[in-house]
């Protein structure tokens, strides 16, 4: 009891200090976009859009008079989130379509009612994105690792097939939400691809979340580099570390681990005090999507609205242009080779 009264009177003084420390450094720093941007007559995409930062990043697109589609696999979510959004915003073009990334039929079909219902496409925000800490894997019905599969794959599929539209409506922006995590991701990356005769994965290589964050960051250059003349403008970012309920997810549902769950429900009110809340964790999103300087910096990453410098693996240019042909040939997408 002694030592338990001890270890309080030190340890609370610390986590004070901790948290004042952090306060400073991450919340009062923390970038907001404040700029009066108006979107009326304009239409984005948001993947993922029915919840977390792709819902309100989806809320200030609508506030701003946009048309706002939430590209989403759970339609009934979806669509609660899209009566949310209008009930607040008093804007009635806020529209729900089924995406299911981790299906790249899906992909298509949804590409095919985009193209075929809209007559532009001003923003695509590839949003959503999936973070699993079980061990083993699971796959796509594509045959993909579900993680990268959903992460990139299916946002790298979705962009192609909008980007004629994208292109129609230049200037236009794809903006790809990544992660700081990429700069845990092993190297070398292997793109080999396995016989699907024997192997349990057509890319057995490409797996996990960080990987995946690394493969967000190329796109996004490789993007900017391959259309730097037409008018569409690519970014990525790090949203921050936002406290949402897919920790609890991660950390409980998704996980066998007895010790993983007791760690969350352990950690989870300093989560709530450390990490960033999701309407921060908007903020350079939509610096990326909605700032007057983002078209002079295509190809550029970003973390609390400003440019910074991802991995050497992210910036592997060689890389990216490897990982987008092996992008098609998983896809089985025409792509034309540039230099």
């Amino acid at each position: 009891m002694a030592l338990l009264s001890r270890v309080c009177k030190w340890l609370v003084p610390i986590l004070v200090v901790l948290y004042a420390v952090f306060y400073w450094q991450v919340i009062t720093n923390r970038k907001y976009f404040t700029n009066d941007v108006k979107l009326n007559g304009k239409t984005t995409i948001v993947t993922g859009g029915n919840s977390g930062i792709g819902w309100w990043t989806a809320l200030d697109f609508a506030q701003r008079g946009a048309r706002v589609i939430l590209a989403c696999r759970n339609l009934q979510k979806a669509e609660d989130a899209a009566k949310e959004i209008k009930t607040r915003t008093g804007n009635s073009e806020v529209v729900v379509r089924k995406l299911e990334l981790s299906s790249l039929k899906s992909v298509r079909d949804f590409a095919q009612q985009i193209n075929e219902e809209e007559k532009r496409l001003d923003i695509l925000v590839n949003n959503a994105g999936l973070s699993r800490l079980k061990q083993r894997s699971s796959a796509t019905e594509d045959n993909f690792d579900l993680v990268f599969g959903v992460n990139h794959f299916g946002h790298f599929l979705l962009t192609n097939l909008l980007l004629d539209l994208l292109k129609k409506s230049a200037p236009s922006r794809v903006v790809t939400v990544s992660s700081a995590t990429h700069y845990f991701a092993p190297e070398p990356m292997n793109l080999t691809r396995e016989d699907p005769a024997v192997a349990s994965l057509l890319y057995p290589h490409l797996e996990g979340y960080n990987i995946s964050k690394v493969a967000n960051i190329q796109f996004g250059r490789e993007l900017a580099r391959r259309e730097a003349s037409s008018g569409v403008v690519s970014v990525s970012l790090h949203p921050g570390t936002i406290y949402t309920p897919i920790w609890k997810s991660l950390m409980t549902a998704e996980t066998d681990s007895v010790w993983m769950k007791t760690l969350y429900y352990t950690l989870s009110p300093l989560m709530w005090l450390f990490f960033l809340d999701e309407e921060a964790g908007t903020q350079t999103t939509l610096h990326c999507a909605l700032d007057d300087s983002i078209p002079q910096l295509s190809g550029s990453y970003f973390d609390n609205s400003q440019v910074m410098a991802p991995s050497a693996l992210a910036e592997d240019d060689e890389l990216a242009r490897r990982l987008w042909q092996v992008s098609c040939e998983a896809t089985g997408l025409e792509c034309t080779s540039t230099n």
